[in-house]
Parts: structure tokens; C-alpha cells; sequence
């Protein structure tokens, strides 16, 4: 029994594997995202911790995106595609389930300076 359990601790590492919670892959770009999608996301945040987000994603841009959290304050969000480390799960939303900003606060030079906008929308296809 205990000869068993040393060869299990001086086991090597499979190669291509990483002892932490994620593998190394490749680094996510806009292509790997398209807009009024839903996604599960495991999420590296501004003050570098990874946590699983839920996403409504709204514009894309070459360099962010523009997300809603859709299980938290409804805050939008400026995420660059390498804050995305995973994504987990991807869903389409039919245009009725929708929720819809106007495009002036989705402008790429509306976010230049910031990475956070409080705005309420209560309903799909309301905006409200």
C-alpha cells in the first residue's frame, strides 16, 4: 500500500497539462465571438482573478467587446478578448429575447475611456 501511493506522488505530469485549474490555449480574438450571443465564460477580471461569467455580447471591436453580465447588476462591460481565457458555453438569441441598447452608447468612442457603464435594461426588445 505504501510502495502504491509513492510511485502515485513521484508520478510526472502528463505532458501538455497544467497543474492548475486551466490547460494553456490558444489566445481567443474576435472571430471566436459574434454579437446578441449568450456565453459562459471563465473570465480573468481587472484585478486579475479568475471567475465564471455569464455574457450577453452586443458589439465587437478589434481589440474588446462590449457585454452585458446577465447574472449580476446588468452593468456593460469593456472586455478585451484576452480577459476571456475560456469559453464554456455559447447560445444564439432570437431577436424576440433580444435586449437592445442604442447604438450610441455601443460606439467604440463612447468606451475609449472607460471599462464599465451603468445601464438599465429591463426588458427584451424594450430597452427599457
Amino acid at each position: 500500500m505504501l510502495e502504491s501511493s509513492r510511485s502515485i506522488a513521484q508520478a510526472k505530469p502528463t505532458p501538455g497539462r497544467h497543474s492548475g485549474l486551466f490547460v494553456e490555449a490558444k489566445p481567443l480574438k474576435k472571430d471566436d465571438f459574434k454579437p446578441d450571443t449568450r456565453y459562459t465564460v471563465a473570465w480573468r477580471t481587472y484585478d486579475g482573478r479568475i471567475r465564471p461569467a455569464n455574457l450577453y455580447v452586443y458589439r465587437l471591436y478589434d481589440n474588446f467587446l462590449i457585454a452585458r453580465m446577465t447574472d449580476s447588476s446588468g452593468f456593460l462591460y469593456k472586455i478585451g478578448y484576452d480577459q476571456i481565457l475560456r469559453i464554456v458555453k455559447e447560445k444564439s438569441v432570437t431577436p424576440a429575447e433580444r435586449f437592445y441598447i442604442p447604438d450610441a452608447v455601443l460606439k467604440e468612442s463612447t468606451w475609449k475611456d472607460r471599462v464599465v457603464m451603468e445601464r438599465y435594461s429591463s426588458s427584451p426588445r424594450a430597452g427599457k
